[in-house]
């Protein structure tokens, strides 16, 4: 078989999900993502999305920790192939801590989970920074004070939101949004 365009892989996905709802698996749903995993294993959101759905599942002739089995595997498998993503590895945290009871592991997962959004966070807000100083406009440069503001509060320490803010607070005092600096 062709491997999978991503187009045929979106649609398989939305029809999966679509087969069920999001409180309760079908097991037509269930089936379909399960197809979809085997067809497009490196596809992390169905993985996610059965394990989720396993939980919720009461899947007749499967025993709780064979269905316990399965989402774990799951859950492991898209950490690995999203290359410890943070939905992933928020998931997997969940899963350890509630059906696993192994809260230590858990609590390290949701901070690994944690710092690499930080990350990204800092990374979109810098660049939201950028864009919006040098479109310039009155509007732009208020969102963007207001965004420096929050940004310089987060992320006190980086040298790029930093950096992003003081462009951001030169063109606000050419434009009259802010007062002139004083005195250095």
């Amino acid at each position: 078989m062709a491997p999978l365009s991503p187009e045929d892989v979106l649609k398989r996905f939305l029809a999966a999900r679509e087969a069920g709802d999001s409180q309760h698996a079908s097991p037509t749903q269930l089936r379909l993502l399960r197809e979809l995993i085997h067809d497009s294993p490196a596809f992390t959101p169905a993985m996610l999305e059965l394990a989720r759905l396993l939980q919720l599942a009461d899947e007749p002739g499967v025993e709780a920790e064979a269905s316990f089995t399965e989402v774990q595997r799951l859950l492991e498998q898209a950490v690995r192939l999203s290359r410890r993503g943070a939905p992933a590895l928020v998931e997997l945290g969940y899963f350890l801590d509630v059906i696993r009871g192994r809260e230590d592991d858990a609590l390290a997962l949701w901070d690994e989970a944690a710092q690499q959004s930080l990350k990204t966070l800092e990374q979109a807000w810098a660049g939201m920074l950028r864009a919006w100083a040098d479109e310039r406009t009155k509007e732009s440069l208020e969102k963007a004070l207001r965004l420096a503001e929050r940004a310089r509060k987060v992320f006190p320490d980086s040298l790029r939101i930093l950096d992003e803010v003081e462009q951001v607070h030169a063109h606000a005092r050419q434009d009259g949004l802010l007062e002139p600096a004083t005195g250095t």
